[in-house]
């Protein structure tokens, strides 16, 4: 089956210092920047978030995205500027837009995310949305933590979650 071009979804990997990350470009932009110990394993998760695309490798054409997206997760202050394909639904939107404007080095809890998004009562449903995003990093879901200030659950892994909010405290 030949996927449309808006079906397709070209990829590549990088390693760094929190393992490997794989970096997916729709037509539209970035659709996917995702943490894991190895390639499989990325492999079988960009099957599981973009099932109906055409994923192809192509770490060449990624290739100054992929070094962009390598020195952000070594050096969170540097900043990057990338086209994002964001996908999800509108709430996940407004919670992956509220989590965009916690600064760098400061944390949010859930229920802030919520009083933000003027969804005081939807706590549970933003640990979901966070749990849904699919870019690591640039949409920073690590910044969110429990009420009481601890780190908990974290798609990529709260070993990972703790390193990056300590680079990005260490400016």
């Amino acid at each position: 089956m030949n996927a449309s071009s808006s079906n397709v979804i070209h990829f590549g990997f990088t390693d760094s210092s929190l393992g490997v990350v794989a970096v997916a470009r729709s037509t539209k932009g970035v659709c996917a920047i995702l943490l894991a110990d190895d390639r499989r394993e990325l492999l079988r998760e960009m099957g599981q978030q973009f099932p109906d695309a055409e994923l192809i490798e192509d770490a060449a054409g990624l290739a100054s995205t992929l070094a962009g997206v390598a020195r952000f997760v070594e050096s969170p202050a540097l900043g990057i500027d990338l086209p994002l394909d964001v996908g999800g639904t509108a709430f996940q939107q407004r919670v992956w837009r509220a989590l965009r404007k916690i600064p760098r080095g400061t944390t949010a809890s859930y229920a802030d995310i919520a009083r933000k998004i003027d969804a005081p009562k939807s706590v549970r449903a933003v640990a979901q949305a966070c749990g849904a995003n699919r870019l690591a990093l640039v949409i920073p879901c690590h910044r969110v933590v429990r009420s009481d200030g601890a780190l908990s659950g974290y798609r990529w892994g709260v070993t990972r979650k703790r390193a990056l909010l300590e680079r990005e405290a260490a400016r």
